[in-house]
């Protein structure tokens, strides 16, 4: 952080502590609803949830090839599988709404289609792991299915409708090859498709709720044995990575792991601390009345949804800050639809972020790739709010 930045967070604290009205009642419920909603993530969703998908990330970024990925953007490569990587790139790539840009504007500088390259903008940081991750052990796992499905649809609905509108374009283009080293292999596939398992396994059984009274008998022989199982699977990952990773790479590895610590953490706490200031937690209120959260995105109307598209493409959230903020939202009376809009049109798109897109492929196309986003975002949120209704 430079010392002016560090200078800004000191003035902005101060003035806070200067100015906050902390004798009245409702700026009290506030605060302590901030803090009641920062112990929440805490004790339910750090430790179980958050830690181990950390871990997740840091062993895609450093195990998985991202020049295997990017190969498949090259004007020469089939068609169905530029989208089919595309599509699923976020999960892959594990990377956010800010680093997804300079792989973009490279991929689409030399040669990729318009098509694959704005599927690989959407998907990028819409299947983000562990955004996924996240919404579904919050906000429910119904949502974060939702989410998951409508990004991978999304990301290739939008690109299949960039290459169709800008056809002429991209014929037009000089078709270069996007050339990439080959990727490095340490270790046959199989082991790093156990390795990755086994992590995934851990985080389902540690992060694995209490069901309730209503629940079938196999979900409660589950948690009731979560934490031995957790162990074994602990037990199995350290002999695997006794057995079949040197020194550099569990030192790599635990290295992304805390890289994305640091980026996600500070962020996703502070924006714990906003969102429980301003919306409080699900049936406590807070400093935003509910009836106004109600008016504008309660219900599942077209303009409700629209809205939330709106809203969410619009905004800047920060890597995972969304999910505490829809918490709040969807506790003070916010459809199921529009929070299914805003988490689909929200990370993929922000205001800096269209500026960055217009400089790489233009005005209008960003236009174009943004009314897409906003429209499919509004659509799925309308078709989930009926699902679930």
């Amino acid at each position: 952080m430079k010392e002016w930045q560090k200078l800004l967070w000191i003035l902005a604290i101060f003035l806070g502590a200067y100015y906050i009205p902390w004798e009245s009642v409702i700026i009290r419920q506030s605060g302590l609803e901030a803090f009641m909603m920062l112990q929440e993530y805490a004790r339910e969703h750090v430790l179980t949830c958050l830690i181990p998908a950390f871990f997740i990330a840091g062993a895609i970024a450093v195990f998985v090839s991202q020049a295997a990925v990017l190969k498949y953007f090259g004007a020469k490569a089939n068609k169905f599988l530029s989208y089919s990587v595309a599509s699923v790139s976020g999960s892959v790539l594990a990377v956010c709404s800010c680093t997804v840009l300079p792989l973009f504007a490279g991929i689409y500088t030399r040669g990729a289609g318009i098509g694959p390259a704005t599927a690989f903008l959407y998907s990028g940081p819409a299947i983000n792991v562990l955004a996924i991750i996240l919404t579904a052990k919050v906000l429910g796992w119904k949502l974060g299915l939702a989410r998951a499905i409508g990004a991978i649809i999304f990301a290739i609905i939008a690109g299949l409708l960039m290459a169709y509108i800008f056809r002429k374009d991209d014929a037009n283009r000089e078709a270069g090859e996007i050339f990439l080293p080959e990727e490095e292999k340490s270790r046959p596939l199989w082991q790093n498709g156990v390795y990755m398992l086994t992590m995934v396994l851990i985080l389902i059984f540690a992060s694995f709720a209490k069901p309730s009274g209503s629940d079938s008998q196999l979900w409660q022989a589950i948690y009731s044995v979560k934490w031995y199982l957790t162990a074994a699977l602990l037990i199995v990952l350290a002999v695997m990575l006794k057995a079949w990773f040197v020194k550099q790479e569990l030192k790599d590895w635990v290295k992304s792991s805390w890289d994305f610590a640091l980026q996600i953490l500070p962020l996703l706490l502070a924006g714990v601390l906003v969102a429980g200031f301003l919306l409080g937690r699900p049936g406590h209120p807070a400093l935003i009345p509910e009836q106004y959260i109600q008016a504008l995105v309660g219900g599942n109307s077209f303009f409700a949804n629209f809205f939330a598209s709106i809203v969410g493409a619009l905004m800047y959230f920060a890597t995972l800050t969304e999910v505490p903020i829809l918490q709040g939202l969807i506790g003070s009376g916010m459809g199921q639809g529009p929070a299914l809009a805003l988490l689909l049109a929200g990370p993929a798109l922000s205001l800096p972020n269209m500026i960055t897109i217009a400089s790489v492929m233009g005005v209008k196309k960003t236009a174009v790739y943004c009314i897409i986003v906003v429209i499919l975002s509004t659509i799925a949120g309308m078709f989930y709010g009926l699902l679930v209704s």
